[in-house]
């Protein structure tokens, strides 16, 4: 069997609904379309496990999160989603699988959340760069002058008590969050001066110089843009593209919960900013496939591109990631697969899969078996045709679970309270909740994702970690 490279690309909220390939006429992708074209596209790919860290802990090791039944959180990271841990010692990776058999392995991302106390997500790669900035990272301690008002709304200006409340709390619950976040990322950012200088072009070009020092070699390469993550400030020829002329609030980044804090024109813009992002990507993946074509890497190389999520615009009535609102445009995820040899291009797979199916689907093309049992499940065989075997999907985000088959989608509580429920047929945008009209329905689908969870789904504290040590609320 031939020796190939693995390139995972992996690109943080992304909705699949904004990529060309997919139907969007709107936004601007074209190299993710060209990319597209090339690949095997599947159109029914969803999250194993929400948000940012349990996706990855998925990915990389081919295991599941769910249900997550214990949690313990971390001191040192202000995030507190069950699922939000470190990847145990004694799971073994897909860059450590790799590197045992010769292969040169390197992780570039701008992810910050994989590097804060004790997450291991760098294990097992030969060389690893963490590009600084994002988000809440760290970075800058130097305060810049800002007017916030320039970026929030009156209603997401925080009030006297809510000034004083701590990252963590402002993370862990729902509401005004877009305030102290755009405090830091703000004085993160402050020496950008080019389009060079913004996190999606930093990351790619970063991977195509890493190419280049390394195309000789037998390599597995994991690339992780996490934008389109908030804050969405592409430069703003980006935002231009699709809400020009505008007068009014920059509203770069989201609160989390009800949209009723922005009126029609602010919420256009919002999204404006959130396709400016998502071109800004698009142009610079496209950069690092360029950098592919010219060192003749396409014909030697398993490419994959999936997104961990999307993001609520407001579809529903809500933005942000709000965990009770596992609709379409958070659950839905990109996913292409291209084989060096081009097997199935462009054919358009609608099989029900998780992400964490990638893991065994690249073992698997590459020839290699290990000795335990995986959650992952390879996508080859539906690749060439054959039934895959998947009747329904669970998964699950902070305290709520959800449900989806050929017919329905159930979304609830981890205790079977609050629930919706779906036609997915009639209704695939899941606007209309059926479920007080069909209790015996949501009975039995509660029934199958209590099954999937051995009968446990607790239903766990946010914000408190285990033993007492300390506390948010």
């Amino acid at each position: 069997m031939e020796e190939y490279n693995v390139v995972l690309t992996i690109i943080d909220s992304l909705r699949k609904d904004h990529v060309g390939i997919y139907g969007n006429e709107w936004i601007r992708t074209p190299n993710l379309d060209k990319f597209a074209r090339k690949s095997t596209i599947f159109t029914q790919a969803f999250p194993e496990s929400l948000p940012t860290i349990p996706v990855r802990r998925a990915l990389w090791t081919g295991m599941r999160v769910f249900p997550m039944e214990k949690y313990n959180p971390r001191k040192g990271d202000e995030v507190m989603v069950p699922g939000w841990e470190p990847i145990e010692e004694d799971r073994v990776t897909l860059s450590e699988i790799l590197n045992a058999k010769g292969y040169v392995t390197a992780f570039i991302t701008d992810t910050y959340h994989m590097f804060k106390p004790s997450m291991n997500f760098h294990r097992g790669f030969d060389e690893w760069h963490w590009i600084r900035g994002q988000e809440i990272d760290h970075y800058s301690s130097k305060c810049v002058e800002i007017n916030l008002k320039n970026y929030l709304t009156d209603k997401m200006l925080p009030t006297i008590e809510e000034k004083t409340r701590t990252m963590q709390e402002v993370l862990s619950s729902d509401g005004k969050r877009a305030g102290p976040i755009l405090s830091k990322y703000l004085s993160n950012v402050k020496d950008r001066m080019w389009e060079e200088d913004y996190f999606p072009a930093k990351v790619f070009r970063k991977g195509a110089r890493w190419l280049e020092e390394n195309k000789n070699s037998k390599f597995f390469l994991l690339i992780d843009s996490f934008d389109p993550h908030e804050p969405w400030d592409p430069p703003h020829e980006f935002v231009d593209l699709y809400d020009p002329n505008y007068q009014g609030k920059e509203i770069i980044h989201p609160d989390y919960g009800k949209a009723d804090y922005l009126d029609e024109k602010e919420l256009k813009h919002m999204r404006a900013h959130y396709a400016g992002e998502v071109t800004l990507v698009d142009k610079w993946f496209g950069f690092f496939i360029q950098k592919m074509d010219e060192l003749n890497l396409m014909e030697k190389t398993l490419f994959v591109v999936i997104s961990d999520h999307g993001h609520q615009l407001g579809d529903h009535g809500y933005t942000g990631k709000v965990p009770f609102g596992l609709w379409p445009e958070l659950m839905d995820l990109v996913l292409f697969i291209k084989h060096p040899e081009n097997i199935d291009s462009g054919n358009i797979i609608s099989e029900k899969i998780y992400n964490l199916d990638i893991f065994a689907t690249i073992l698997e093309v590459l020839g290699i078996k290990i000795g335990w049992k995986m959650d992952s499940n390879s996508l080859e065989p539906i690749i060439e045709g054959k039934e895959f075997g998947r009747e329904y999907l669970v998964s699950r985000f902070s305290n709520y679970v959800w449900y989806r088959d050929s017919e329905n989608v159930l979304i609830c509580k981890c205790d079977g309270t609050e629930a919706q429920l779906y036609d997915v047929k009639k209704d695939p945008q899941q606007k209309k909740n059926i479920a007080t009209e069909d209790q015996s329905k949501v009975k039995q689908l509660f029934g199958r994702i209590l099954e999937e969870s051995k009968g446990s789904l607790p239903l766990h504290p946010l914000g408190s970690r285990a033993g007492g040590a300390w506390y948010i609320y």
